[in-house]
């Protein structure tokens, strides 16, 4: 284990205790105005805390974009929301160039700024924008930069997607590609509520007595947490598991099976570093200051699923890509 890192961490203590306290009362304040999805936030904020974007998959109504919405509150990040159509332009979201003339009759162009210029932007029913519009994104989200008219603009800091897909409709839309996939640090799937948690949800949205989550983060202690998460310790068993998932999920260097029969590709090195990032985010989350091998394979499935392909026979077959990494887990010997 690194010195330097213990060090590091040593000093950071109290922050770190204080990260922890306020991490609580962020899911806590989401927890009063969403209902029966506390697994989902918190893979949201684990996201967010590896510095990363998420690609939140459900049903219609299933408050995707209102855990989004209120995360931002929460978080205290400067949001803003696209919706996502097939007329839409890739300048719609980056912005556009205009052609200014000054008093002096000089005439030159000014960049008018999109929305992607914020700290938490929601795209929402990401597919159902063409190819060349979902492209728009890619840059921004691996470089955290655009180039337009061959200038870069910086984008702010920090800087998160969480983009939202509906799973049944097709008719319409345009598959992510897989370039864009692997952007997304995990991708997040969300099912119906428990009976329980509809009926407070039904309660408290046909009254007046409605919660707004009150701000507890902001832009530098985000930063600082993400700084912090990078500098926490992690045992060389936590990493080698990793690497064991990582290249046993990929059709030419696994030793299982069902992976070498029926997986076309498999997750790229950037799987490898969302999994030890997630992972240690999740510790900390938790209260503890290292990641555990139940950290890792509970990540497993959000971060690998949308990084796979199955074979044309594989799904016919019925196979699932649960399935598979559940195979990948059990058949390592931890």
């Amino acid at each position: 284990m690194d010195q330097s890192n213990l060090k590091k961490i040593s000093s950071d203590e109290k922050i770190i205790s204080t990260y922890q306290k306020d991490l609580n009362s962020i899911r806590k304040s989401i927890s009063e105005v969403v209902f029966g999805q506390e697994k989902v936030v918190d893979l949201i904020i684990i996201t967010i805390m590896s510095g990363g974007h998420a690609l939140i998959v459900g049903l219609p109504g299933l408050a995707k974009t209102h855990i989004a919405n209120n995360l931002g509150l929460t978080l205290g990040l400067i949001k803003k929301r696209v919706q996502f159509t097939p007329d839409l332009m890739p300048s719609d979201i980056i912005g556009t160039e205009i052609l200014d003339e000054s008093i002096n009759k000089e005439k030159s162009f000014r960049f008018i700024k999109g929305p992607i210029f914020s700290q938490l932007l929601l795209a929402d029913e990401i597919n159902r924008a063409s190819p060349r519009t979902q492209s728009a994104l890619l840059q921004a989200m691996q470089e955290k930069k655009l180039t337009v008219a061959g200038k870069n603009y910086i984008l702010p800091e920090p800087f998160h997607v969480l983009a939202t897909q509906n799973p049944i409709e097709h008719e319409g839309t345009y598959p992510l590609p897989e370039a864009q996939l692997d952007r997304f640090l995990m991708q997040i799937d969300i099912s119906y509520p428990s009976l329980e948690s509809e009926k407070k949800m039904l309660l408290l949205t046909t009254s007046n007595n409605e919660k707004i989550p009150k701000e507890i983060f902001n832009k530098d202690k985000i930063i600082d947490l993400q700084r912090i998460i990078r500098d926490l310790p992690v045992g060389e068993t936590v990493v080698n598991l990793i690497l064991d998932i990582i290249h046993n999920s990929r059709p030419s260097t696994s030793r299982i099976p069902l992976v070498k029969e029926n997986v076309l590709w498999g997750p790229s090195p950037r799987a490898s570093q969302s999994m030890l990032l997630a992972s240690k985010s999740k510790a900390l989350l938790e209260g503890r200051l290292s990641p555990s091998i139940n950290d890792v394979i509970s990540l497993a499935k959000p971060i690998l699923k949308h990084r796979m392909e199955l074979s044309f026979s594989a799904k016919a077959e019925g196979i699932t890509l649960e399935q598979v990494i559940e195979e990948v887990i059990n058949s390592i010997s931890l």
